[in-house]
Formats: structure tokens, C-alpha cells, sequence
């Protein structure tokens, strides 16, 4: 009964800070449609056909005239009908991967578990036509030409990331593109990737040595056991994504940069960029031959000049 007195406390401080949050934003910032977006989108160089991994920060976008569904639909109008969406609907209890794995009694279930991403993904998530991957940390959703194939049977992928998961899918796909709308090079999951794929090829050793075992129910009821492995607590402190870690987050930015990779523009308010996946992947493998990841400490940043071929 606590616990559930905790939780119910707990969401209802998150809805008025939404509410608060939303006031705010309705009354200072300035206000942008659904065509509006769209319009940004294409002149950022989203085209039909495009496949998307989108990263977001709803509020940067302005106030939005319609919510955060306008926002899914301008996405949609930008690929068309036969473009795709793809957007993390991650779903982690306690905040991490390791809290979710010291859990003794969580079953993650699709049909009552939302996604702590936020109101974008939660808008996508709520629309008709869209997949979800079977995760028990790192759930995705999807919707368009690709959803079924990127979302099918990631809880039997042998880790988060790895063959067979939604990320690797996704790299394949034609026209595909890692979208981010007012964030910076930070809290970009696709990085995720190429360790996987590398596994204990990849340069810092980022997992603790155990692999959990958690359990999901798909929508039908029937139970799953997805292997977990946790992050190690202090490789992820060195991380990009990590508040101290600006110096690396600036680094990345300006190296994608003078790769010629990164296309930079607007999307309402919000700075935005996007990466073609392949580029990406393939870019993030380079840097790590040469010992710049996004655990890269300040001096094999500085050992390695931001452009160098």
C-alpha cells in the first residue's frame, strides 16, 4: 500500500509539473503548427521515404498547437507513407538498467507500462498503427513501412543493442536517419550499437560482468526471459551523456561536423540535426580504432584532432 501511495504521489507531482511546464511554455514561447513543422522538417532534408530514429526535447520546439500528437504528425507528413518512426519508448523502473535488474518481482507488460521518454514518445505510443518491441529496459515504438520488421523479437536479441535488436535493424534500412530535435549530441541511445556489436572487442569494457535475466509478458500473456546486462556505474559517469561531460558532448558535435555527416538546421525553435545512420555507425567504429568513444577522457580527446582523416 506505501509503495502504491508513492507512486500515486509521484504522478500526480509529474502532471503538475507537465502542467506548470506546459502554462510556461503557452505563454513565452513562441507558437508553431503541425504544417509549420513539417515545413522545417523538409528544409532540415527529412524526405519521404526516410526512415527515423527520433530523439526529442518537446519543450524546445516552441509551443506547439496541438500537443505533442502535431508534433507525430508533421513527423509522419515529412516520411510520408512510406517512410517510418522510430522512437525510444524505454521503460525503466528505478531509473536505471541496473535498478530494473535488482528488482526481484518486475515483469515488464507492454499492455499496462508506459515509457519514461516523455510526451512525444508517449503520443506515438497512444497512436493507431504503431509496433512496440518487447523489452523489459529499452522498449521501442514504431510506426510506418518498417515498424513490424524494427520491432519484431527484440526480447530475443542476445543484448539491449545487439544483432537482431531494433538499432542493428534500423542501420539497414534504406534512407535512414538519426534525428535529434533541440538535444545535443548527449542522450543519443544509437551509440549503443556499435558496443554491442563489437561486444568485448569495443575499446572500455562499459558492462558489469553479470547478465540478468528479466522477465516480460508479450500481448498475449506469454512470459519472457530477456538477458540484461547492466551498465558498469562507473564507465557510464565518464559518458556523453553525463552533466560534467560537455567537453566530450562538444567534441562529437564538432567532429560530426567536419566529417561532413551532421546536417544542422531549425525545427520550430529548436536547433535540430540529423546523421545518416550508416555514416554514423560507421564513423563511431572509426573513432573507437582510435580510441575516442563517449567515454573519452580529455586527453585522448585532445590526442586525436577533431576533422583528422
Amino acid at each position: 500500500m506505501l509503495e502504491q501511495a508513492r507512486r500515486a504521489a509521484r504522478a500526480a507531482l509529474e502532471a503538475w509539473r507537465r502542467a506548470a511546464g506546459a502554462r510556461h511554455v503557452r505563454h513565452n514561447a513562441p507558437h508553431v503548427t503541425r504544417a509549420g513543422l513539417a515545413a522545417d522538417l523538409a528544409r532540415l532534408g527529412i524526405a519521404p521515404g526516410d526512415t527515423l530514429f527520433v530523439h526529442s526535447s518537446l519543450k524546445s520546439l516552441g509551443y506547439v498547437e496541438g500537443g505533442a500528437l502535431a508534433v507525430v504528425h508533421a513527423l509522419q507528413d515529412a516520411v510520408g507513407p512510406q517512410g517510418t518512426l522510430l522512437l525510444p519508448a524505454y521503460y525503466l523502473p528505478g531509473g536505471t538498467v541496473r535498478a530494473a535488474c535488482a528488482m526481484p518481482d518486475y515483469v515488464f507488460d507492454p499492455r499496462r507500462h508506459g515509457t519514461h521518454m516523455g510526451r512525444l514518445p508517449e503520443a506515438l505510443l497512444a497512436s493507431a498503427g504503431v509496433r512496440r518491441s518487447l523489452h523489459p529496459t529499452h522498449s521501442v515504438c514504431a510506426w510506418g513501412r518498417h515498424a513490424a520488421g524494427l520491432t519484431e523479437a527484440h526480447h530475443r536479441a542476445p543484448s539491449i543493442f545487439g544483432m537482431g535488436s531494433p538499432w542493428q535493424r534500423f542501420i539497414g534500412c534504406e534512407q535512414a536517419k538519426v534525428l535529434g530535435l533541440g538535444i545535443s549530441m548527449g542522450p543519443v541511445t544509437f551509440y549503443h550499437a556499435l558496443e554491442d556489436a563489437m561486444g568485448d572487442a569495443f575499446p572500455v569494457p562499459v558492462w558489469e560482468d553479470r547478465t540478468a535475466l528479466l522477465a516480460c509478458r508479450d500481448h498475449a500473456g506469454r512470459r519472457w526471459d530477456v538477458p540484461v546486462r547492466p551498465f558498469d556505474q562507473a564507465v557510464a559517469r565518464r559518458r556523453i551523456d553525463h552533466p560534467g561531460r560537455g567537453d566530450l558532448r562538444a567534441y562529437f558535435h564538432r567532429e560530426f561536423d567536419a566529417a561532413g555527416l551532421r546536417v544542422n538546421g531549425q525545427v520550430g525553435d529548436a536547433a535540430a540535426w540529423w546523421i545518416p545512420a550508416q555514416g554514423f555507425y560507421d564513423h563511431l567504429r572509426q573513432l573507437a580504432s582510435e580510441h575516442v568513444t563517449i567515454y573519452a577522457s580529455a586527453a585522448q580527446l585532445a590526442a586525436r584532432p577533431i576533422g583528422r582523416a
